[in-house]
């Protein structure tokens, strides 16, 4: 039996070896297509996953994901990015303004919410929820991002996993239109993105 665990180590290694020494986070801020193209973006980044968490509905679908936050699962590899770095990028994608949803997505489904696992993962998310304030000059009750325990990741539907990517030109449509990248550069100013 000791040797079948070993196995199984040595298998994942072989099959994935960049994620499996990866560490995860869960993030929702509104649209998952959007988060997922931005994060993607940052080195050290080994995948990002469009999803649903934060609810107890079981096997969330697009059509019904009541109770769960459109999230993205962040693989990273921390000898490249750290936690703090990720959350940095994150904030300058998203409004920590407004807890009511995102840019033109609204309502529950699209709030910002940081899920933690641990509690250096909540300090650690605690910590830059400060800095965003300090940085936007606002009071700290000004920013609407939940921190939250994490629980079951729900992987969103094939045809939305690397939608931006696959559907440049409709993704991109939906982006201005929804005004993610005004709305972006008039809150962070330089910082955006």
């Amino acid at each position: 039996m000791k040797y079948f665990y070993s196995l199984i180590i040595l298998f994942s290694i072989l099959v994935n070896p960049i994620n499996t020494f990866a560490e995860e986070v869960v993030l929702a801020g509104g649209c998952f297509w959007c988060l997922e193209h931005d994060l993607e973006s940052l080195k050290g980044i080994t995948s990002v996953i469009s999803g649903y968490s934060g609810g107890d509905l079981k096997e969330p679908t697009y059509e019904n994901h009541n109770g769960h936050q459109e999230v993205v699962l962040v693989n990273y590899d921390p000898e490249v990015v750290n936690l703090s770095e990720i959350y940095r990028l994150y904030f300058r994608n998203i409004d920590p303004l407004d807890g009511g949803g995102q840019f033109c997505d609204r309502g529950d489904s699209y709030r910002p919410v940081i899920f933690f696992e641990n509690s250096d993962e909540k300090n650690e998310a605690s910590k830059s929820i400060l800095s965003a304030s300090k940085e936007l000059g606002v009071q700290l009750e000004q920013i609407n991002v939940e921190l939250k325990p994490k629980g079951q990741f729900w992987e969103a539907e094939n045809y939305h996993q690397d939608f931006a990517n696959r559907n440049e030109f409709k993704y991109k449509f939906y982006r201005f239109s929804c005004g993610r990248d005004q709305k972006l550069d008039k809150l962070w100013k330089d910082n955006a993105r």
